[in-house]
């Protein structure tokens, strides 16, 4: 609202000023159309001072009224800049918090039938936790943190199962740059919530990551029981795609693709 008023004034600070600046012109024009002059000097008639101090005054008043559009411009990038960084740390807050309550209820069953399995189990959440809380409140971390922080998330998933699963990992990071934090998670745990959960064997999940030459290559690969029916994007994939948009903007791309029981995602990021 209060933008909207600055504006209406801007407006007319700029409307006034090129007003006032045109009336000597037109006067000009009018002398050449109605007399036999064959020229006419510009503000004839006003001493030479005074011609001057009139052009200097509608200059101002064009520079003035420049300068407070483009002031308001910049105060509008800000104003959307913050609310798009309000935004963005609403959306951290959301990834994944179910998997630290199923993760809970675990090691409530370990705690009284495996204490040493329910203590690695712990560690492990721990780190995972304070990692989400502390760097996930950052605009970016390193490469290799978001590696490790994957790492350990399937480490936690293995200690859970009480199936054999195939998980591979391979990363080649030339270049450890700066992500948006809690980027890759989303991917990874729908791998896990929509194919290993549901399988009894033979459950796999693949992932490679790779960094050079400015850019970031994220590929993940799973099967799952075509039994079951597929719903629409949930809020995690809609949250990721939100803050893509925000951060990364045109230089992103994420696909999906499926073929027979075998799901696949990529994103790459241009840095």
């Amino acid at each position: 609202m209060v933008f909207h008023i600055n504006r209406k004034k801007g407006l007319l600070i700029i409307s006034v000023a090129i007003v006032t600046a045109l009336i000597p012109v037109v006067i000009t024009a009018f002398e050449l159309i109605t007399t036999d002059k064959e020229s006419v000097v510009f503000l004839e008639g006003y001493p030479t001072s005074i011609s001057v101090i009139v052009l200097l005054y509608y200059i101002l008043l064009v520079i003035l009224g420049l300068f407070w559009f483009i002031k308001q411009l910049i105060s509008l990038f800000r104003l959307k800049n913050e609310k798009a960084k309000t935004e963005l740390l609403h959306l951290k807050s959301q990834v994944n918090p179910h998997f630290f309550f199923n993760t809970l209820n675990n090691l409530y069953g370990l705690v009284g039938t495996d204490t040493k399995k329910a203590q690695e189990l712990i560690l492990k959440l721990s780190d995972m936790m304070r990692y989400s809380i502390y760097e996930g409140e950052k605009e970016m971390v390193t490469l290799k943190a978001e590696v490790e922080y994957l790492k350990n998330y399937i480490e936690l998933h293995k200690m859970r199962y009480h199936k054999p699963i195939d998980v591979k990992f391979e990363s080649e990071i030339e270049d450890d740059y700066k992500v948006m934090p809690l980027l890759f998670i989303i991917l990874l745990e729908n791998a896990f919530k929509h194919g290993i959960e549901n399988l009894s064997k033979e459950a796999y999940v693949h992932i490679c990551i790779n960094s050079k030459n400015n850019k970031v290559i994220f590929e993940i690969e799973n099967n799952f029981d075509t039994t079951l029916t597929k719903g629409e994007n949930g809020i995690g994939l809609n949250n990721l795609k939100r803050r893509l948009e925000l951060v990364y903007s045109k230089k992103h791309s994420l696909s999906f693709s499926t073929k027979q029981n075998v799901y696949r995602a990529q994103l790459t990021l241009q840095l």
